[in-house]
C-alpha cells in the first residue's frame, strides 16, 4: 500500500507513520492543503488518511480534488471532533470511511484494508448519551452555519461563550482520552 498522511499535527504524524511503516511500500506526509495535493500528484497513493483540521483550513476541502485526482484510492477522513453531521457530508464528498480520534491502530489497519464489518458504525439499538446527542446537534447546526460560532450560538438560544466553553470542554475530553490510550499502550 502506498500511504499519503494529511495531518498537521506533526508529532501525531511521525508516532502514526512509524506505526505504519511496516504496512506500507512508501509513505508520504502532508500538512496542508497545497502540500497534500503537490505528495498526492507525486506518489499516487492508492490509501490516503486525512485530518478533518488542517490549521485553519478544512480537510473536507481536499475530498473532491483528491477524489477527482485519485478515483480509486481508499480515503479516511480521521478527526478529534466526530458528528454524524460531518460523517455524512465527508462520505457525500468522497471519503470512504470516517473514523474519530483515538482509534486503535487494529480498527485504523483494518479500515484501510477495508476489512472490517463496519462494527465501529452504532447501532439503531443503542440509545445516546444526552450529552452526545446535545454535542450532535450543535456540530449539525455549526455546520449549517459553516464553522460561525456567533450565528449557531443565536440558532441554539445560548450564549457565544456558553457555546464556545462547551466546544473546548469536548475537545478536552478527547484530548485526555488520547492520552489514556497513550499511557495503557506504554504499559
Amino acid at each position: 500500500m502506498k500511504l499519503l498522511l494529511i495531518e498537521d499535527d506533526l508529532a501525531f504524524a511521525r508516532t502514526l507513520m512509524r506505526r505504519l511503516e511496516a504496512h506500507t511500500q512508501a509513505q508520504a506526509h502532508a500538512d496542508c492543503v497545497q502540500s497534500a495535493l503537490f505528495q498526492a500528484r507525486q506518489l499516487r497513493p492508492s490509501h490516503i488518511i486525512l485530518d478533518m483540521n488542517l490549521n485553519n483550513e478544512s480537510g473536507l476541502q481536499l475530498l473532491a480534488p483528491l477524489r477527482s485526482l485519485l478515483p480509486s484510492a481508499r480515503i479516511i477522513l480521521l478527526t478529534g471532533f466526530a458528528s454524524i453531521a460531518t460523517a455524512v457530508k465527508a462520505v457525500k464528498l468522497g471519503a470512504d470511511d470516517y473514523l474519530a480520534k483515538p482509534v486503535s491502530m487494529a480498527l485504523l489497519l483494518a479500515t484501510l484494508e477495508d476489512d472490517i464489518v463496519h462494527s465501529h458504525v452504532s447501532h439503531d439499538d443503542e440509545v445516546m448519551s444526552p450529552e452526545r446527542l446535545e454535542w450532535e446537534h450543535i456540530q449539525a447546526v455549526l455546520t449549517r452555519n459553516n464553522g460561525n460560532i456567533s450565528q449557531t450560538a443565536r440558532q441554539l438560544n445560548m450564549h457565544r461563550r456558553t457555546l464556545q466553553r462547551k466546544l473546548q470542554k469536548n475537545r478536552w475530553q478527547i484530548n485526555l482520552a488520547e492520552e489514556t490510550l497513550e499511557k495503557k499502550k506504554g504499559q
